[in-house]
């Protein structure tokens, strides 16, 4: 918990993670139009809710995650 206030490896670690998700995001956002991916990067907003309940899960969502079986 908090190991990024810590460690200037941890910190670097945790950038570098959120920029490849990012750009990977945006990249099946180009597969899967309508989701919405690279505008929330599959985060759990109103948004990436709304699109679940108009086209159902596609290929990359967690079937096994809560929100998605709720949608």
């Amino acid at each position: 918990i908090k190991g990024d206030q810590i460690s200037a490896s941890i910190a670097a670690a945790s950038i570098l993670a959120k920029t490849y998700r990012d750009r990977l995001m945006s990249e099946l956002d180009k597969i899967y139009p309508g989701y919405g991916f690279a505008k929330h990067a599959g985060y759990g907003t109103r948004a990436h809710f709304d699109a679940l309940k108009t086209y159902g899960a596609c290929a990359i969502h967690r079937k096994s995650f809560r929100g998605v079986i709720q949608e």
